[in-house]
């Protein structure tokens, strides 16, 4: 019998519960707040550009984006079931997703375990980003 074929496209939406089972099989419900059922609804809800790998019905992976589809693409969440993970689904859901924007500059912030990943795959390093978690931490410059 024939292993099922993955099947790749723009979703709408994202339910909450099936992004959040794609996350604990993929290595990046670590680092989301997968307990925090608002938030992640919150986060699916939010983001305008989903693309969505699926075998048999199944999501197996997911690119969760917030894009204003001309200048820029944040692709927030890059998540592949562990055991499907190094047959080239990664690559195509960040492909998928920059098909959607081809004028936008896609931008990622990696997992620290896929750090060498992304120049294996072709994208570039950019040494000058930069985040804020807590307001109160900036401070007046002169």
């Amino acid at each position: 019998m024939a292993s099922a074929e993955i099947v790749y496209a723009r979703e709408l939406t994202l339910h909450p519960e099936e992004f959040i089972d794609v996350l604990k099989r993929s290595t990046l419900a670590a680092r989301r707040p997968v307990d925090d059922a608002e938030r992640m609804k919150c986060m699916c809800q939010n983001a305008n550009l989903i693309v969505t790998a699926r075998k048999d019905g199944k999501l197996v992976g997911v690119a969760r984006s917030l894009t204003d589809f001309i200048y820029c693409t944040y692709l927030s969440d890059l998540a592949v079931d562990e055991s499907l993970q190094k047959q080239g689904i990664g690559t195509r859901l960040i492909a998928e997703t920059k098909k959607h924007s081809p004028q936008a500059k896609l931008i990622l912030l990696s997992a620290p375990a896929a750090v060498g990943y992304y120049p294996k795959i072709g994208m570039t390093n950019h040494p000058h980003c930069y985040m804020l978690d807590d307001v109160n931490a900036l401070k007046t410059s002169d």
